[in-house]
């Protein structure tokens, strides 16, 4: 009579994608946790969990990849189980499940409890705030929000994630208590959309009397703000940054363009006069403020006019940090029924030539740094180097600071601060003072 295996499960999450699904993966992993099971995350395990993007084609080409990847180990004896949740199966599950159906199960952004119940979980309501968190020790994701009701033409986020729906000001507080328990000291605040915080439960936004009540967790000392829409934004929060040391002098504000006739083919809802008034009223607000933001080339229409228009608006603004992306035709969305008429080379093309902007200027502000002091969190030890951040600087993302481990020594985790010697386009080279 043969026994049943009593092989214990190990449950490998893999996440791709941005800081939105790192946060619902660290979700994930504190469920299965508390149901206990023995969870990793992006570490070896016989059971495999890929948390999907499905935002542009890039994107989608490498969850695919991931997918086809791990189900070759799984005919090769290496997984047992592949399961495949988050943007993409949310997205194109009927095609995914006729194209890879070698896939376990696929599951949308909003079937948790149905993902956990296929892994042998519970789902428990109980957990609020309970997350295994993926990122360094110092700082965490908090997903104020999910989704976004927002029109823009060229996004397929709606489609994946729903309408905006914020998370109550007391659940984030109890949140943050318990990642600040856990030695978390900088919290980093993500949604599709900050700006309409608050709107759909409180009737008002309602992000500064957010910031309020988080500046007051014990053990939290940096807060930072990703993706503000520009449209609406509530300027009591530039009062709420100017007056708490908490929040840092930053935020991401992607603003994707500045050509009038591209911004209201883009549905933004903004004009180059308002958005340039817009940033203008943040450096008064707040002359400390490094402002990142993001700009899409090779939307459909666009002329080399507007290209041009751009480019010297990049130059006038002097963002501190700036990311470009081409544009990517996605089903679904409004901009698809347009024609994608910026041949490839030229897209690219442009978004090297804003990239190749955006170095010297970066340069250019770096060099005002030098001889300057910092305070500094040290993210990690890398080679020779410890690496920390200024808090004009998110991760993975920004500007690093590099202090030579042979020299000095930090300790992770920490605060420091750091004089400034020796700036690139991107680093910034110290070392601390004692």
């Amino acid at each position: 009579m043969r026994t049943k295996s009593l092989k214990k499960n190990k449950i490998n999450v893999v996440t791709l994608g941005c800081s939105k699904n790192v946060y619902d993966s660290e979700v994930l992993m504190g469920q299965l946790k508390a149901s206990g099971k023995e969870v990793v995350h992006e570490q070896e395990g016989n059971v495999v969990v890929i948390n999907t993007c499905g935002f542009i084609n890039n994107a989608k080409e490498e969850s695919v990849n991931t997918i086809l990847e791990y189900l070759q180990k799984k005919e090769e004896g290496e997984v047992d189980k592949v399961f495949v949740t988050g943007c993409l199966s949310e997205r194109y599950k009927p095609d995914l499940e006729k194209e890879i159906p070698d896939v376990d199960q696929y599951f949308g952004t909003t079937e948790l409890p149905s993902l956990l119940k296929a892994l042998g979980a519970d789902y428990r309501h109980e957990l609020i705030g309970e997350r295994l968190t993926t990122t360094p020790k110092n700082y965490a994701y908090l997903k104020i929000a999910e989704g976004c009701d927002r029109p823009c033409s060229f996004c397929a986020i709606p489609l994946m994630r729903g309408k905006h729906k914020s998370t109550p000001i007391e659940a984030l507080v109890i949140e943050a208590e318990k990642l600040a328990a856990n030695g978390v000291k900088e919290l980093i605040l993500i949604a599709q959309d900050l700006t309409y915080y608050g709107l759909d439960i409180y009737k008002k936004r309602a992000l500064a009397e957010l910031l309020k009540e988080l500046v007051k967790v014990d053990g939290v000392e940096w807060i930072r703000l990703h993706y503000a829409f520009p449209t609406g934004f509530p300027m009591d929060v530039l009062e709420v940054i100017k007056q708490e040391p908490k929040i840092c002098n930053y935020i991401d504000i992607p603003l994707q363009h500045i050509s009038d006739s591209i911004l209201k083919s883009m549905r933004r809802g903004t004009t180059y006069d308002k958005t340039t008034q817009l940033l203008k009223d943040f450096r008064a607000a707040v002359p400390q403020m490094a402002i990142r933001t993001t700009l899409i080339v090779g939307y459909p229409g666009e002329t080399e006019a507007d290209f041009n228009l751009l480019k010297e608006w990049v130059k006038e603004m002097r963002f501190e940090r700036l990311g470009c992306f081409t544009y990517s035709h996605e089903e679904n969305t409004h901009a698809y029924q347009l024609e994608d008429d910026v041949p490839e080379e030229v897209k690219q093309q442009r978004a090297s030539e804003i990239m190749d902007l955006q170095s010297q200027i970066s340069w250019e502000l770096n060099q005002e740094k030098v001889g300057k002091t910092f305070r500094c969190v040290i993210d990690r030890k890398e080679g020779n180097y410890f690496i920390g951040r200024t808090e004009f600087d998110s991760p993975d993302v920004d500007n690093e600071v590099l202090i030579d481990a042979s020299k000095h020594y930090l300790k992770t985790g920490e605060f420091a601060t750091i004089k400034i010697f020796e700036a690139a386009d991107f680093d910034l080279y110290g070392e601390p003072v004692v």
